[in-house]
């Protein structure tokens, strides 16, 4: 913990906090000595949230993102001076079963957050986390930040609408907002076995063969989540000196199809398990990568992680601290 730290005695409020990302944003402001509050809808015992004892460390409101009342009161009464909005439905398959509740999560539940944060007098910085699902089809181009947000699918459209909706209250309203897009996320603490890096992972230790459900060639950003915290960290920065509206893409820029990430999964464990191939979700888009020229130049953010290290952080969480 350092005075010197702009997150020291800082109020800071995180929705989403029970998920991977969240948790490991949180670990890291209280190290920083912030302040934090955090919105929490469903109780989860195996999150990082409980498993490191953070949430008897912090400031915890039960209830929905979108009861605007409820975010307007969380800001006021707490004089929140940074925001980083994390809270969202993000599994595809959900998404694609429950389209309203996503829309309403994503969509309905951001602008609630942004319309009570334009009224929160103490407000220096609200961090936004889209994805890059948000840019939907550009031909297998990577992903630069000027491209149009063309997201068509349920998730990705909700996440391309609040990711729009965001910029727009910076624009009219001068909401201090910056937006992330990130691509996959993967670290210790993410237990859904239907993502590939956790399942696989899960899978090796237990000595059973990787199933990819996809034909194994989409091509895909994987991003460590201490590195994404990183980002958002300077993205906050960035917001308070003067960049609001803008949105920059955090990516190790090395992609891999998800054979190549079974593979590289292999490696870190000193295995070669085949995986077995179902052949399925063939409405994936074959393509998707980010280019982070902007926020290594803007931000000065690097990934200090990387693609190997960052499996290998998440290899170890899961050795030591549970499958």
């Amino acid at each position: 913990m350092s005075a010197r730290s702009p997150f020291f005695r800082r109020a800071v409020y995180v929705t989403g906090a029970t998920g991977l990302l969240g948790g490991w944003l949180v670990r890291r402001l209280v190290d920083l000595g912030a302040q934090v509050v955090a919105l929490v809808r469903d109780a989860r015992p195996a999150s990082n949230l409980h498993r490191w004892g953070l949430d008897q460390r912090i400031d915890r409101v039960r209830g929905e993102l979108e009861d605007q009342a409820l975010q307007e009161r969380i800001l006021a009464e707490y004089e929140v001076e940074t925001v980083f909005h994390l809270a969202a439905q993000t599994l595809v398959p959900v998404a694609n079963r429950a389209a309203a509740s996503t829309f309403s999560a994503n969509v309905a539940g951001s602008v609630s957050l942004f319309e009570a944060a334009r009224r929160c007098p103490t407000l220096r910085s609200l961090v936004f986390t889209s994805s890059d699902k948000a840019y939907g089809d550009h031909g297998g181009l990577p992903y630069v930040e000027e491209m149009d947000l063309r997201g068509g699918m349920p998730y990705e459209a909700s996440k391309a609408a609040a990711d729009l909706i965001a910029q727009s209250y910076a624009r009219a309203f001068g909401l201090p907002i910056g937006v992330s897009r990130a691509g996959n996320l993967f670290g210790g603490g993410d237990l859904n076995p239907s993502r590939i890096v956790p399942g696989t992972i899960r899978a090796l230790l237990d000595g059973e063969r990787p199933v990819i459900r996809s034909d194994g060639r989409p091509v895909r950003d994987y991003l460590y989540v201490e590195d994404a915290v990183d980002g958002l960290l300077a993205i906050a920065g960035a917001v308070e000196a003067g960049a609001r509206g803008r949105a920059w893409n955090l990516s190790s820029e090395e992609p891999r199809d998800v054979v190549g990430i079974v593979a590289e999964i292999n490696a870190v464990m000193g295995l070669s398990v085949e995986p077995v191939v179902l052949g399925g979700a063939s409405a994936e888009l074959p393509f998707q990568t980010l280019n982070a020229r902007r926020a290594r130049a803007e931000l000065g953010w690097r990934p200090r992680f990387g693609l190997r290290a960052g499996l290998a952080a998440t290899v170890d969480w899961h050795r030591q601290e549970g499958r």
